[in-house]
């Protein structure tokens, strides 16, 4: 079973709608007994960083999660701030992150950007696939997403880093070890880029 984790944060049928395009009867799940059965599971996000860890923190779901993606080792695919969640910390709040990998979320360095670049960094962008992996297969040199965001990763361990993107300076836009992967971008937005890297996640992972 594909599980989408809903932990009160954001729409979540854009998303369900886009796997049901390519297949996919994906379920929102929300306890930890729905959670048991899922094979895998795509992690959401949406709003502000300590918002987030906050609902989850309220969810229950964290034991849960936690035995699926560390124990069990299922793939989890984290979408936007659900990407970010999977770190220790990031600048946008006070609160911790899963520390399922190693690094923090940073703010769009200002003064890094020319003038005419702004924050938050919003619309389509050319991605550059920086290692082998099989939620990237057959995306084509032209691959580009859309991104709706204001912080980015940074890695403790760069071979975490799967796809970089450009916006005034080089940053992190996909990241995958073992069965984690995470995107700053929306798939579920991203049109025929985001069903195939959608169903690479389904169908390969």
């Amino acid at each position: 079973m594909i599980a989408i984790v809903d932990y009160d944060i954001g729409n979540l049928a854009s998303l369900k709608n886009m796997l049901k395009r390519i297949g996919t009867d994906a379920k929102v799940v929300a306890t930890k007994d729905e959670l048991a059965a899922a094979t895998k599971i795509i992690f959401p996000g949406f709003g502000a960083f300590d918002t987030c860890a906050a609902k989850l923190e309220q969810s229950g779901l964290i034991p849960s999660l936690n035995q699926k993606a560390l124990i069990d080792r299922i793939p989890v695919l984290g979408i936007c701030v659900g990407m970010q969640l999977f770190f220790e910390s990031s600048e946008e709040g006070t609160l911790p992150g899963l520390n399922w990998l190693k690094g923090k979320s940073i703010k769009f360095r200002r003064d890094l950007l020319p003038a005419q670049y702004k924050i938050p960094h919003m619309g389509w962008a050319d991605i550059l696939v920086c290692k082998s992996s099989p939620l990237t297969d057959g995306l084509g040199g032209d691959a580009r997403f859309y991104f709706g965001h204001s912080y980015h990763a940074v890695l403790e361990n760069e071979n975490d880093a799967l796809v970089k993107v450009s916006y005034g300076y080089e940053y992190v836009a996909a990241v995958a070890r073992e069965n984690i992967f995470g995107v700053q971008f929306h798939p579920e937005k991203s049109h025929r880029f985001g069903m195939k890297l959608l169903k690479n996640f389904i169908d390969n992972v």
